[in-house]
């Protein structure tokens, strides 16, 4: 309960309230991408200052291989779970969104850990960069090669229709031409592309240039930034979770349309997902703190990143499928509950 009683939490409550009950409480879009733009720069600025304090040890190097490798399994294990309940590119739209990760529930949980005196290395942000890429670029090769089997499918279709009505031969090469694009305008992403999209988006540049400008810093950095960076975070989190909570009542409408079974999805999904980097964390013995945000990151789902390059690629799959579930359902359930709890599952298991 006493975790349920920090002001970030209490800020998103508030928002879902104000949204449930119809109020006229808003914050303008223009607050709102400040607001991010501040938490992206502040979280790289302490990952840059923490990391020229502690340096690349063996301990960084296994908590980021862990990383890649959450953001490798989780989307290719939820693939092959939701290939039963959705089509295909449904299927692919949402195991990218899980297997992705949502800045926001990772700022919110290292404030958690600072308020409970945990400590956590600050290359942790890093990680986070890591594991976002990943599933968009599994997700766009499955839709790819989805389109590619389709479209062989109509050739061979039309082949056997030619035959049939008597046409022994076929045109030139033009004939064979299918895009492999969908009727929609799907994309034929190379990976460079993706890769470039990915590294390149406002969000991830900023948070890593922050990182590496902390990093060249140092000591020095941390203390003229100091008020800035840390001394109003705590602030803006509030706002910014105030703003989500508004987004998150907005969603509900959607959400209680999917099938009971991609609900379950939702809630069950991210508590494996923590469950899986729990025991690689454990065998590993990575720090505690570590360990923690390494469950929040596989537990969580992108709403931000995910959706603006899946719209693109895979316009086959339905937006509000995947935006409602992970807005709707996993963001509050990891901001209210999920952090608290596997922060103390940590604890209990690394006391022993």
């Amino acid at each position: 309960m006493q975790s349920l009683l920090d002001p970030a939490i209490l800020f998103f409550a508030l928002g879902v309230f104000a949204g449930l009950v119809r109020s006229n409480l808003e914050m303008p879009a223009a607050i709102s991408k400040f607001l991010s733009i501040y938490l992206l720069m502040a979280l790289g600025l302490k990952g840059g200052f923490a990391l020229a304090a502690s340096g690349f040890t063996p301990s960084v190097a296994s908590s980021l291989g862990l990383a890649v490798l959450l953001a490798v399994v989780v989307p290719l294990v939820g693939y092959a779970l939701l290939r039963r309940m959705l089509s295909g590119f449904n299927a692919a739209a949402v195991a990218a969104t899980y297997g992705s990760v949502s800045a926001v529930t990772f700022v919110t949980a290292t404030q958690y850990l600072e308020s409970q005196h945990i400590a956590y290395g600050g290359y942790m942000a890093a990680a986070m960069a890591l594991m976002e890429s990943p599933a968009i670029i599994l997700a766009v090769l499955l839709a790819n090669a989805m389109r590619q089997k389709q479209a062989a499918a109509v050739q061979t279709h039309q082949v056997v229709g030619m035959t049939s009505g008597g046409a022994a031969t076929l045109a030139g090469p033009g004939m064979g031409a299918v895009s492999t694009g969908s009727g929609k305008g799907g994309q034929h992403l190379s990976i460079g592309k993706i890769l470039h999209e990915s590294f390149t988006d406002g969000t991830q540049l900023l948070l890593l240039g922050a990182m590496v400008i902390g990093l060249i810093t140092g000591d020095a950095g941390k203390a003229a930034m100091q008020p800035f960076s840390g001394d109003l975070f705590k602030g803006m989190l509030c706002l910014f979770l105030l703003d989500m909570g508004l987004s998150t009542a907005r969603n509900l409408p959607a959400v209680r349309q999917q099938s009971p079974w991609l609900l379950a999805y939702a809630v069950l999904g991210p508590i494996t997902h923590a469950t899986l980097a729990l025991a690689l964390t454990w065998m590993l013995q990575v720090p505690a703190g570590d360990a923690v945000l390494l469950m929040v990151l596989a537990a969580s789902a992108s709403y931000i990143a995910v959706p603006a390059v899946v719209r693109y690629a895979i316009p086959e799959a339905d937006p509000s499928l995947y935006v409602s579930l992970s807005l709707g359902v996993t963001f509050p359930l990891n901001i209210v509950l999920g952090i608290p709890v596997y922060t103390q599952v940590v604890q209990r298991i690394w006391a022993v």
